[in-house]
């Protein structure tokens, strides 16, 4: 059967069925209504732009399955363990910090950490022999284009709001001149390298007059910061960024090796639209 493409039958099947029912057929193996629908909400694209998500993700899925590519339970507890020391976080306080930064759970967090590690076991499966790594020009061009990415203070001048509920502080968020008698509010200068690298990266991306996300306290409680004044912006050297700017070089080539080389199977791929949300 000829692939189908999602424009051309989303006129025709523009009304749902139950939730349960079946939206695309991929290769035979179907993705639900409720995966569109959960994925739409998690995202926020279109029911057209998540099921192409979903539809990448069920190719990737197969074709794994097809050169039997597997994660072990123990290789996503050793990338989140990496992942909290990197953050100089507890496991525990990682993973609160994930469940209150990004809103994943614990099974929701081990589940994204499994696809990454598959999609780089599949990616080395497939083209790792045809990647070089980066020359100095590249990486030059690199630093040249990305300078904010490489822009740090010395300190940040904050608010720092903290309250045992997560809900007063939204509100607070929501209504800054409203008055909560459970939130606590203190003016303080954090400077840049006494923080885990991770709130640093939070409160980097913080705008001035913005208040960054709720984030847990490590006392039972919450907090957020409102961002008055980033103190003395240095931009790090080129050379002592190098090795970061050659990762993401690379990151960059493999993630266009995978979508060159899925747009081509997704072109041969028996796929058949039945209906979206």
């Amino acid at each position: 059967m000829r692939s189908l493409t999602l424009s051309a039958l989303l006129a025709t099947f523009l009304w749902s069925a139950p939730i349960g029912g079946v939206a695309v057929l991929v290769k035979n193996n179907p993705i639900t209504l409720y995966e569109v629908t959960q994925e739409m909400k998690q995202s926020g694209t279109s029911a057209t732009q998540s099921a192409d998500t979903l539809i990448r993700k069920k190719l990737e899925q197969l074709e794994a399955d097809e050169k039997k590519i597997t994660v072990t339970s123990a290789e996503i507890n050793e990338e989140l363990a990496r992942m909290a020391a990197q953050n100089n976080l507890s496991m525990e306080q990682f993973l609160n910090a994930m469940q209150n930064v990004r809103g994943l759970s614990e099974k929701e967090l081990k589940a994204k950490v499994e696809e990454t590690i598959k999609g780089q076991k599949l990616y080395s499966s497939i083209a790792f022999s045809k990647m070089g790594q980066p020359t100095t020009e590249e990486e030059n061009e690199y630093y040249q284009l990305h300078l904010d990415e490489f822009s740090r203070p010395e300190s940040f001048d904050v608010t720092t709001y903290t309250s045992t509920s997560q809900e007063a502080l939204s509100a607070k968020i929501a209504d800054p001149m409203r008055h909560f008698e459970n939130i606590q509010t203190k003016e303080e200068n954090i400077p840049y390298k006494a923080i885990n690298p991770q709130l640093a990266q939070i409160l980097n991306k913080t705008q001035d007059g913005n208040f960054s996300p709720i984030l847990p306290n490590g006392k039972n409680g919450f907090m957020s910061f409102y961002m008055r004044n980033k103190q003395n912006v240095v931009t790090e050297s080129l050379e002592s960024v190098r090795p970061q700017i050659s990762n993401a070089i690379l990151g960059e080539k493999r993630n266009q090796v995978l979508n060159d080389y899925f747009t081509r199977l997704r072109l041969s791929a028996e796929i058949k639209v039945i209906r979206l949300p």
